[in-house]
């Protein structure tokens, strides 16, 4: 950049005002929230940011230095709460990653599934399953609750990935059927009531004992 182009200190200034005003107003609507969709506490929120990376830029333009602030994208927080204000209905959208990383253990544990099943006296599942990674996880899921399956995933050979969870409201539950085909196609971030986000990326600059990240987003 020119030094014409450049920010005068004035206006550098100016700008770290701005953070200290968004930063008061912030606190403001965080202690007046009256509940986790509060719009007051998503527009301080954004305009804090805003006044944060605005400053950030100036401050380097101008000195060539830099904030330990980490400004978060508009592609890293959810868009304003749209939906209804008194929901009658509900979606619960989750994803979770595993990887497979004991791939014995996970047939040994299918296998051993396959085994108990009083509907296979001849054991040709439990044979099936000792070879095939895929029926494995078939044997797995058809066994064990989601939840189950994600308290108990090193016993079953898998390691934990990212995962996700969120919470849409809606006027009413849609007809029976109507979204099995593709069940994650509509989600509507846009409707989202809260939302929850575990993952190792949020451990980056902690040390590796500590737990992943728990993120709360819908505020």
């Amino acid at each position: 950049m020119s030094d014409a182009a450049q920010p005068t200190a004035a206006e550098v200034r100016a700008a770290a005002e701005a953070i200290k005003t968004a930063l008061d107003r912030h606190l403001d609507a965080v202690e007046r929230r009256t509940g986790n969709d509060d719009p007051a506490v998503y527009e301080a929120f954004n305009a804090l940011a805003a006044a944060a990376e605005f400053y950030d830029e100036l401050l380097y333009d101008r000195y060539d230095e830099v904030t330990p602030f980490e400004i978060p994208g508009a592609e890293d927080s959810l868009p304003p709460y749209t939906g209804p204000e008194e929901p009658n209905a509900l979606s619960v959208l989750i994803r979770r990653d595993y990887a497979v990383a004991e791939p014995p253990r996970l047939l040994a544990q299918a296998q051993r599934i396959a085994a108990l099943d009083p509907d296979d006296r001849a054991g040709g599942s439990a044979a099936v399953v000792g070879s095939s990674v895929h029926a494995a996880l078939g044997v797995l899921f058809g066994e064990y609750e989601p939840d189950e399956i994600a308290s108990r995933h090193a016993e079953f050979g898998l390691e934990e990935g990212d995962s996700t969870l969120w919470v849409t409201a809606a006027e009413e539950l849609p007809e029976a059927g109507e979204w099995l085909g593709a069940p994650f196609d509509e989600a509507d971030p846009e409707l989202v009531v809260c939302r929850f986000d575990v993952s190792a990326v949020f451990d980056e600059d902690e040390s590796d004992d500590e737990p992943a990240g728990l993120v709360v987003d819908g505020s």
